[in-house]
């Protein structure tokens, strides 16, 4: 063959191989060029994340399988969600409704409330769509705002009954005399008792104010420095006569002279509240101690109030401090109580800033502590023993 014929083949597949190695490398290099698949979306928004994480309610958030996608840690300590689940099966069932119609829903709905003899919490839920995928759970616990609308409802009911019965009374008695005017002793018997139901209804309006200021925290406006011993014998005093009549020995002693910084009037009511309620409670020929002392530290002053009456029910004892509420309202109407007494100590002490706790067993007497800061101990000699 030619050599020059030879030499042009040779640069010819020489050309040919080069044009395909550079072809297959340009390629390589687009390919290599190609920006990489984008990362999925999130699940959730962080911004609505975050929005989630500062909200009051419980907050739950779900997909379209039911799987909980986001909650709040007080959705989990209410026990709504457990893992990826959401529990409360009427809230599972309305945010399925919300998820065919994107309508919002709003329900009410009892929750267990995971602890023995306490009754289930009251709960509050709207349930709306976010997004397109997403639904929405915020749960409310309106339990403590149920109660207190409850106590209002009552308190409502029991002033209505207190007020209708003495005014009642006194419109029959009214009628009474009138018929009898003609027979004075008659005349004067009615109007006796006709006083009698007017102390009472003069009595019962003055706590309903009493209670009313209190809570509206009025007390400290007089504050001043006030000797417990002092408030010790006020309540003496107050009890003497219905003491002796049912030959109930009252007996006050513990450390003398220590005082308290707040509204005498009050606190004398407090403590007097406190000691007829041990009187009254009491049977005949038993004791009611009054004891004086402070705390372990020295900073508190203690007054402690026993007696061996009937005692309170265990389910009793955190309800006894409510208004109109009554262990034995039989018992408590034929002693005169309107049911405020222990709703007005209540708020005395922690209007000045003490607490006042109970300790009881049916049928074996009860023990209540008023416990309020110490002002001044001016000497600690025993208490003079102090009997009706």
């Amino acid at each position: 063959m030619d050599p020059v014929v030879s030499a042009g083949i040779v640069a010819a597949g020489v050309g040919l191989i080069t044009g395909f190695a550079a072809g297959l490398a340009f390629r390589i290099s687009e390919r290599d060029r190609v920006d990489p698949a984008p990362a999925p979306e999130p699940v959730l928004p962080l911004a609505v994340s975050n929005v989630l994480s500062v909200l009051r309610s419980s907050a739950v958030v779900l997909d379209q399988t039911d799987t909980v996608v986001k909650a709040s840690p007080t959705a989990y300590a209410l026990g709504l969600v457990q893992g990826d689940r959401l529990l409360a099966a009427p809230l599972l069932e309305q945010a399925r409704a919300v998820r065919r119609d994107g309508e919002i829903r709003e329900i009410d709905f009892d929750l267990p409330s995971g602890k023995r003899h306490e009754p289930p919490l009251a709960m509050s839920a709207r349930v709306a769509p976010l997004g397109v995928r997403l639904v929405l759970v915020l749960v409310e616990d309106r339990t403590e705002s149920r109660r207190l609308e409850a106590i209002r409802r009552d308190f409502v009911a029991n002033v209505s009954h207190e007020l209708k019965t003495p005014v009642g009374a006194l419109a029959l008695l009214a009628e009474a005399v009138g018929s009898a005017s003609d027979d004075p002793e008659a005349v004067r018997r009615f109007a006796d008792r006709m006083q009698h139901e007017s102390a009472r209804l003069t009595g019962l309006v003055q706590e309903l104010i009493d209670l009313s200021r209190l809570q509206a925290r009025e007390a400290g406006s007089r504050a001043e420095p006030v000797l417990v011993d002092d408030l010790v014998q006020s309540a003496i005093d107050r009890t003497r006569s219905i003491a002796a009549a049912n030959r109930i020995d009252v007996h006050a002693g513990g450390v003398q002279g220590l005082k308290v910084l707040g509204d005498e009037r009050q606190l004398a009511t407090a403590l007097g509240n406190i000691v007829e309620n041990a009187v009254n409670y009491s049977p005949g020929e038993t004791r009611v101690a009054i004891g004086i002392g402070t705390d372990s530290e020295g900073r508190t002053v203690e007054i402690t109030v026993s007696d061996q009456g009937v005692g309170i029910p265990e389910p009793e004892k955190n309800r006894i401090f409510e208004r109109f509420y009554r262990v034995d309202p039989a018992r408590s109407r034929s002693t005169g109580g309107s049911g405020l007494g222990l709703a007005i100590v209540k708020h005395v002490v922690h209007n000045h800033g003490g607490d006042v706790r109970v300790w009881s067993v049916e049928g074996s007497g009860s023990t209540f502590t008023i416990a309020l800061p110490l002002f001044e101990a001016a000497h600690t000699q025993p208490l003079r023993e102090a009997t009706p």
